[in-house]
């Protein structure tokens, strides 16, 4: 799928009184704003003109005998309506026709133009800025855009326009850039369907993320990885990334550039092919959450994320582990709630690992994970565990502590717990299971099966002896 592109022409602006309603006893009017393709519907009352026509006369010296007059004897009959209704529009118009350029802040909000139109927008979250900017920097808080407002500030730095089109010092775009270049803290949360009245559908809005230049932390959800661009500038500066239902590849995240060359490999690395380009390693990152998504492959990108420690994959699609073995650093990973039936020689993929969540998968065996001698947390709840004989492939792990298989058919078996403790011999003690500390008169129930299982096996072994 290609990229989303931006426009570079200021879209045309039409206003249209298409209907009324009546609300208890005052007409509403029906207004269709267009704004290039993006289309809007706001509701407003007579008095609500009349309101807007006040301050325009004040404060734009707007002709006093643009607005048609109030009536007061059947001002909700059927003729005046229709009638008013084509008036209204007029005045709309004319009004458009008189501020191309900059449109005045009565009227930009009275078509909501700070929700749904790029000039407004910004204009509203500047002077947000312009009052609470400092205060939320210093704060050092999460702060949240939408696809939307992102689009209007990429759109705005792209268009030859002045940054401050209204005339208001407040709303100068300046202050959103000198925010967003300090910014340390950035949530994008896009939204399926139609935003607000509008037919705007925010995952076709491409945004630009280059102006943030400080970023340590992202996070972004609900959007298409196709909109975002500028995403490989935070390669040097971010430190946690989370990406949520919005992409179906690693790639598309971590190498956004790699549609445009055939043969690529990451910086520092000596390949004994041809390469048609060296990729920037992500620096600074240790924390990589790319849960509920489509991804179906760990891909060769991860390569670009020698430091991560932190990985959430939870909630895709994937079937297989790969590649995990280019990340040197990994001390928690948690691939649970995917399609996964197996994991062979997992110590050659997942090296030193401390945390590994394995839940909601279909395993039915644990053959792979005997030499995570590192493990000290390991979850297999929601799998398909029903052999009693499958714990002892774990049995042996030096620093396991805490282990979940709850909600397997294991947990069937009569005595499961002093059964799983078991085969953990002297350490049966240590180990939690199921997040339920082990009782002594389990550890007690635990070493007479441990009892029962030495003489069991010395009684094989004199039998064996017997028949040779």
């Amino acid at each position: 799928m290609e990229s989303v592109t931006f426009s570079d022409e200021a879209p045309e602006r039409k206003v249209c009184v298409v209907g009324s309603e009546l609300v208890e006893n005052y007409t509403v009017y029906i207004i269709d704003v267009t704004d290039g393709e993006h289309k809007w519907t706001v509701k407003h009352r007579y008095s609500d003109f009349h309101e807007l026509h006040e301050k325009l006369t004040a404060e734009k010296k707007v002709d006093r005998l643009l607005l048609p007059p109030k009536k007061i004897l059947g001002k909700n009959s059927k003729s005046l309506v229709e009638r008013r209704q084509k008036e209204l529009e007029l005045y709309l118009q004319t009004l458009l026709l008189q501020f191309p350029q900059a449109t005045p802040t009565a009227l930009a909000c009275f078509l909501h133009f700070h929700l749904y139109e790029i000039n407004g927008i910004t204009a509203a979250l500047a002077e947000e800025l312009f009052h609470k900017g400092e205060q939320l920097l210093q704060a050092g808080e999460v702060f949240s855009l939408s696809p939307l407002q992102l689009y209007a500030i990429s759109q705005q730095l792209r268009l030859a326009k002045p940054t401050c089109c209204n005339g208001d010092a407040k709303t100068d775009l300046g202050h959103i850039l000198d925010f967003t270049c300090r910014l340390r803290y950035l949530k994008i949360s896009g939204s399926r369907g139609s935003v607000g009245t509008s037919n705007i559908q925010e995952c076709s809005l491409p945004f630009d993320l280059s102006v943030f230049k400080s970023l340590l932390q992202i996070e972004i959800s609900e959007c298409s990885s196709q909109q975002i661009q500028g995403l490989s500038t935070l390669r040097s500066s971010l430190a946690t990334m989370s990406i949520h239902r919005t992409t179906e590849t690693m790639t598309s995240i971590l190498v956004p550039e790699a549609s445009e060359f055939s043969q690529w490999e990451p910086e520092g690395v000596e390949s004994g092919c041809p390469v048609t380009a060296v990729i920037p390693v992500w620096r600074n990152l240790t924390t990589l959450d790319m849960s509920h998504n489509c991804i179906k492959v760990i891909d060769s990108s991860v390569k670009l994320i020698r430091k991560v420690e932190f990985l959430d994959l939870s909630y895709n699609q994937l079937s297989s582990v790969e590649n995990l073995q280019h990340l040197y650093n990994l001390v928690h990973v948690d691939l649970s709630y995917n399609s996964l039936r197996v994991l062979e020689a997992a110590h050659t993929r997942l090296g030193n690992i401390k945390t590994l969540s394995l839940a909601g998968n279909q395993f039915d065996r644990l053959t792979g994970l005997s030499k995570l001698y590192s493990l000290v947390n390991l979850d297999l709840s929601h799998n398909q565990l029903a052999q009693l004989e499958e714990i002892r492939n774990i049995g042996s792990l030096p620093c396991l502590e805490k282990l979940n298989l709850s909600s397997n058919p294991i947990c069937i078996i009569p005595d499961y717990r002093t059964k799983v403790l078991a085969q953990f011999g002297d350490r049966a003690a240590e180990v939690c299971l199921d997040s339920t500390v082990t009782t002594e008169k389990e550890l007690d129930t635990v070493e007479v099966l441990k009892a029962i299982q030495k003489a069991k096996e010395a009684k094989d072994r004199m039998s064996s002896g017997d028949k040779k």
